[in-house]
């Protein structure tokens, strides 16, 4: 469920302004303005916290994301609203998307507070089914994916073996109350507008508040590292890097000097900026994979994954790497860049299109 492309970004240039200083993930807050605060909570891994906020309405908080499902993030939480909230009771959870590192602790917060959980519709069921470990054996349809890109067994069994002993699972929260895009949410004095990304995850809610120009950004525009993009065994034939791309140009409608509040990293401004790196990261990508398949005609998708990120060291790398593989490779092919062919020994073989 980490939530960076293996590729990376290069260092921001200077076009960012970074505003404010980030809090550490020990239980302190940052205003970022009256009324809405800024908490870090720790990841025991390379991307080593993630950012969640607090919105406050006369009667109470609505907390933005929660944290992985650790004793130790619960702790903070509980400091957190103890120490920081005015006396005031939380009131609702509302979490972006489902990943675990925004939702792992949804269940035990809606309990521990007594409160209801906000999210869209696809990603809560997607939620319920990331709550439980794949199935052992694996499914047929979810081998054929694995073996049609060109993974070795030998990848694929400890892929799957890290997966399911996976310590992060959490419970989902047994019931939710749904947000659309277009959904204006009053929360105090500010009415926060849920913006729609997709691609990263299926049905992302960030939220806006237009008169102050604030984006709660979730994990669709983060300031130094992009989003992992990737296509899954769930659904093989999908594009996500269209339906990300797509995503750029609804956020880049938004006002150029928004603040911007991602997951990951710190408070900034400078959305135009940031989303035009984005759409030349892809760009870049994109023409490395047509120069790798134009030079290595009937490569498999495995392959391309290793020609886009040689340092792969984890079965959990494997897994997001080849899944970002094969989204590049499908956006080129529904563009009509490249096409795919079933072999003779069942693995896709990539070619370009003269």
């Amino acid at each position: 469920m980490a939530p960076i492309s293996l590729a990376g970004i290069p260092a921001t240039p200077p076009a960012l302004d970074y505003p404010l200083v980030a809090p550490l993930p020990d239980g302190s807050v940052v205003e970022i303005a009256p009324g809405i605060l800024w908490a870090r909570m720790p990841m025991p891994m390379s991307l080593d916290h993630i950012n969640v906020y607090l919105l406050r309405a006369e009667d109470g908080w609505t907390l933005v994301d929660t944290g992985l499902n650790t004793d130790a993030v619960r702790r903070l939480w509980i400091h957190i609203a103890a120490t920081h909230l005015d006396g005031l009771p939380v009131k609702a959870v509302l979490c972006t998307h489902f990943h675990y590192d925004h939702a792992g602790l949804a269940h035990w917060l809606t309990e521990h507070f007594k409160v209801p959980l906000y999210m869209t519709h696809g990603e809560y069921f997607m939620l319920r089914m990331a709550s439980t470990p794949p199935s052992d054996p694996m499914p047929q349809a979810h081998q054929d994916f694995f073996s049609r890109a060109g993974m070795p067994e030998a990848i694929i069994e400890p892929m799957m073996a890290k997966m399911r002993a996976d310590p992060f699972l959490a419970p989902a929260a047994q019931a939710f109350r749904r947000l659309r895009g277009g959904d204006v949410l009053d929360i105090g004095a500010r009415r926060w507008r849920v913006v729609i990304g997709e691609g990263h995850s299926p049905e992302h809610a960030c939220l806006y508040c237009e008169d102050e120009r604030i984006l709660i950004a979730g994990d669709q525009l983060l300031p130094r590292i992009s989003s992992n993009v990737a296509v899954s065994c769930i659904e093989p034939e999908a594009n996500p890097l269209q339906l990300w791309l797509e995503s750029l140009d609804r956020l880049d409608q938004l006002a150029p000097d928004t603040l911007v509040l991602p997951s990951h990293q710190r408070v900034y401004r400078g959305l135009h900026t940031r989303v035009q790196q984005l759409r030349d990261h892809h760009a870049h990508e994109f023409d490395q994979l047509r120069a790798h398949v134009r030079d290595n005609p009937d490569c498999t998708a495995f392959a391309a994954m290793e020609s886009m990120f040689p340092n792969l060291r984890s079965p959990i790398d494997y897994m997001l790497g080849l899944g970002e593989a094969i989204a590049h490779l499908s956006w080129l092919r529904y563009d009509g860049s490249i096409r795919r062919v079933l072999d003779d020994d069942g693995r896709y073989k990539f070619s370009m299109v003269e």
